[in-house]
């Protein structure tokens, strides 16, 4: 990776993540070191699949967490942004929230959170992950070996459930589209039950 840094005419790496910071979000230093030096933002919302945890940076939505308890959503975001200065999020932040909660509990193919502006983190290559990952149609999922062909890696299946294992995105990056090759579904880092329901609420919508 570094030697092809190189030969397009990056003569470091950090001249490279400085042109990339504009197009990938938080920058890989402050992400190594789990946010030092930000300030993230957070509310919590309500849906019918359970709690739903809403961060944003400076640069975006930063994390979208589902579960079944508010401090425990709070506790991952707290463990994800360590070094980060973690700070309740004023009532200007609901719209947002309602719009996220509005897509989980009645999908549209007119998205209700494709405008919102997202600081996708990870190494490069889970950010390629996850920008594949947001070109999957609304009610249509694709198989694990079929997203590492995509983004042009297609003996790296591990890998690529490995980055959809590790999203903090849930919902705006739909790592829920992707299934194993027989269609079966398969692991997913806020329920597999929650999996399932989305796509079939998806499913429902295109039909």
């Amino acid at each position: 990776m570094t030697e092809a840094l190189f030969e397009a005419g990056y003569n470091s790496t950090g001249r490279f993540y400085e042109k990339a910071n504009e197009l990938l979000g938080m920058k890989p230093e402050q992400y190594k070191k789990k946010g030092q030096g930000t300030q993230i933002f957070f509310a919590v919302g309500t849906s019918n699949l359970g709690e739903v945890l809403v961060a944003r940076s400076t640069k975006g939505i930063c994390a979208i967490l589902i579960g079944d308890c508010a401090d425990a959503l709070l506790d991952d975001l707290q463990e994800r942004f360590a070094n980060a200065d973690i700070i309740g999020a004023d009532s200007t932040f609901d719209d947002v929230v309602g719009k996220i909660v509005g897509q989980i509990e009645s999908p549209s193919l007119d998205s209700k959170i494709a405008d919102l502006p997202l600081d996708i983190q990870g190494t490069l290559f889970q950010r390629r992950v996850y920008n594949t990952l947001r070109q999957i149609p609304i009610g249509e999922t694709i198989s694990y070996q079929e997203l590492a062909n995509l983004v042009g890696a297609p003996k790296a299946v591990r890998a690529v459930a490995s980055a959809c294992a590790s999203n903090k995105l849930a919902i705006a990056i739909p790592c829920h589209r992707v299934v194993r090759k027989s269609g079966e579904i398969s692991g997913y880092r806020w329920g597999i039950e929650r999996k399932r329901v989305l796509l079939e609420r998806e499913k429902s919508v295109k039909n």
